[in-house]
């Protein structure tokens, strides 16, 4: 049974209704035609709650365009959508092809600032984000009641010499759903043990974003980047309206699990009556990062779960001891629930006066 506009409905009568399933929810291939994203392949995905979410294919199947009900979700750069083909690997030129968009993956063997390691040297974020999919797959089929719409891929990063890992990637949502789940593996193909750093680096905008939004956990350790983001520990969960000259502040966290082995991360925005939400293993991806941008047009918070605390990039991490590393043939998997909600709470103080 599927729960859609307030009734819950079995497959026969929703399709008695419809002269094809995707007047309801479905996937659609595009391909980008003007700029610097010209050339990318792009896959719309609307799943008839009010969710509509656009997935890169040639920039790892990165979640890019989301919003629900018409309300967007997800921050964009300046940059807006990049073709890989313009990505510049040193130091910090990740940032001219950072889409921002509602995920960017950021790996898979370094994350963090640029760092000097081993004789090689890395760029923010590293390299994955700006990389095509091959064996791309979208279906869209019924599985008994449910009707489940998957994009599914695979993303090499390698070279000779180098590191050989590949990242298969798959997405998932359904008929009427608001959550969409996604699901990684990511495997060492090459014959030496290879550093593996792994960073989902979601990115909420306005809206959703305002002086009235809230970030929710339950984190047993909260820690400052850098001065910066030590000035503003006490207000890590708050946030304000756009502020010239505000530099950003980046808080690490270790959510504490609940019984099951999963953290539960929450943003919302009560005024305006939405509330997105994660939920993942703390088992995989034990730190959360948070990234408060509260500038002029640089208007964003980061909600990113990671492997390790690499923020100092991979040599400083090397350092500490913390580097996790594959061995050949060895896998890790991932998985992230990503959900988009409306609150009753927020509807009604969407109505209240605003007292001043």
């Amino acid at each position: 049974m599927t729960p859609f506009f307030n009734q819950t409905w079995d497959k026969a009568a929703l399709l008695s209704r419809v002269g094809r399933i995707d007047q309801l929810a479905g996937i659609r291939l595009v391909e980008a035609l003007e700029g610097k994203a010209r050339g990318c392949r792009l896959l719309d995905v609307w799943t008839g709650s009010g969710l509509r979410f656009q997935v890169n294919a040639d920039r790892a199947l990165d979640l890019t365009f989301c919003e629900f009900q018409g309300i967007p979700v997800a921050w964009y750069s300046p940059a807006g959508e990049v073709h890989p083909s313009f990505y510049e690997p040193e130091g910090f030129g990740w940032l001219r092809s950072f889409t921002g968009g509602l995920l960017t993956t950021c790996g898979l063997d370094q994350f963090g600032v640029p760092s000097e390691d081993e004789s090689q040297s890395f760029g923010l974020h590293g390299r994955i984000s700006n990389t095509p999919a091959d064996s791309l797959s979208q279906r869209s089929y019924w599985d008994g009641e449910t009707y489940r719409l998957e994009i599914s891929a695979v993303i090499r990063q390698a070279a000779l010499f180098r590191e050989n890992l590949v990242l298969r990637r798959k997405i998932t949502t359904s008929l009427g759903a608001s959550r969409i789940q996604i699901e990684d593996t990511v495997t060492n193909e090459g014959f030496e043990a290879t550093p593996h750093m792994i960073l989902y680096h979601f990115n909420l905008g306005f809206p959703l974003v305002s002086e009235y939004s809230r970030l929710q956990l339950n984190t047993q350790e909260t820690l400052p980047r850098d001065e910066e983001a030590l000035r503003g520990l006490a207000e890590w969960d708050r946030f304000q309206p756009p502020t010239p000259g505000y530099r950003e502040q980046v808080f690490i966290h270790r959510p504490i699990p609940d019984p099951s082995g999963k953290a539960t991360v929450a943003f919302h925005n009560p005024r305006l009556g939405l509330c997105v939400r994660w939920q993942y293993s703390t088992a995989s991806l034990p730190y959360l990062m948070e990234w408060k941008m509260m500038g002029m047009g640089a208007y964003v918070v980061g909600v990113e779960p990671a492997n390790c605390n690499g923020l100092g990039g991979r040599a400083t991490t090397r350092m500490k001891g913390e580097l996790p590393i594959l061995q050949p043939g060895e896998s890790r998997t991932y998985q992230i629930d990503f959900e988009v909600m409306p609150t009753k709470e927020g509807m009604e103080a969407a109505h209240e006066p605003d007292g001043d």
